[in-house]
C-alpha cells in the first residue's frame, strides 16, 4: 500500500500500530517533502511579484527542481518500505541455515540505500530553501525557516535509520564508509539549517 495515497490521519494512525511499514525512513521521508514544499511556497508566493522580478527567472527554475524533488521524497516513503522486506524475512531465516548471514548482510545493504538517500534529498531541498530564504518574498520568511527546520528532522531520522543498520553489517569497511558519508551531510547540512532557522528567527527581532 501506498501510504502517501492515504490522508495524513490514516498515515499517523499506521505509522502508530504494530505494522512494520511505514516507519523512520517513511516519515522521514514525508517530513523531508513538506519541508521541501514549505521553501516551494517561498517561492509562489515570490513569482509574480514586482518587488522580485530580478530573481524571478531563478525562482522559477528553482521551484521546478523543488517539484521534482518533493515527488521523489514522498516515492521514498513506499520504496522505505520495500526495501525494508528483505532484511525481515531475512531475519526470519532459521539460524542453522547456511545462507542466511550472505543474505542478512546483503539485505542489510539494502535497507541502508534509501534512507542515505532520503538524507541526500534532504540535503539538496536544504540548498534550495537557503535561496528561497535569502531571495523569496519577506513576507514568507518564516516558511523558509519551517522548512529549513523540517528537512534538518528529516535528515537526522533517515540517519538513525542507517546507523542501525550499519551496526550490524559484518563489511566493516563498507559500514564506516556508508557512515562517514551519513556523518558528513549531518555535519555540513545540519549547520545550514540551522543557519537558516537563526537567520530567519532573527530577522523578527530587528
Amino acid at each position: 500500500m501506498d501510504m502517501t495515497m492515504e490522508t495524513c490521519r490514516k498515515f499517523v494512525e499506521v505509522l502508530a500500530s504494530n505494522a512494520p511499514a511505514p516507519g523512520g525512513g517513511g516519515a522521514a521521508a514525508l517530513v523531508g517533502a513538506i519541508g521541501t514544499a514549505l521553501g516551494n511556497m517561498v517561492g509562489s508566493l515570490t513569482v509574480g511579484k514586482k518587488k522580485y522580478a530580478d530573481v524571478e527567472e531563478e525562482i522559477i527554475a528553482l521551484k521546478a527542481k523543488c517539484d521534482a524533488l518533493q515527488t521523489e521524497l514522498l516515492d521514498q516513503v513506499e520504496a522505505d518500505d520495500k526495501g525494508f522486506v528483505p532484511l525481515a524475512r531475512a531475519y526470519g531465516i532459521p539460524k542453522d541455515d547456511p545462507n542466511r548471514d550472505a543474505i542478512l548482510e546483503e539485505a542489510t545493504i539494502t535497507a541502508c540505500q534509501v534512507p542515505m538517500h532520503i538524507m541526500e534529498l534532504s540535503c539538496q531541498a536544504l540548498d534550495y530553501i537557503k535561496v528561497f530564504a535569502e531571495k523569496g518574498s519577506r513576507l514568507a520568511d518564516s516558511d523558509a525557516g519551517c522548512g529549513a527546520v523540517c528537512c534538518k528532522a528529516a535528515l537526522q531520522a533517515a540517519s538513525l535509520n542507517v546507523f542501525i543498520n550499519t551496526k550490524s553489517l559484518k563489511n566493516r569497511a563498507l559500514a564506516e564508509e556508508m557512515n562517514a558519508k551519513c556523518l558528513g551531510w549531518l555535519d555540513q547540512y545540519g549547520k545550514l539549517a540551522d543557519s537558516i532557522f537563526e537567520t530567519v528567527k532573527a530577522g523578527f527581532f530587528k
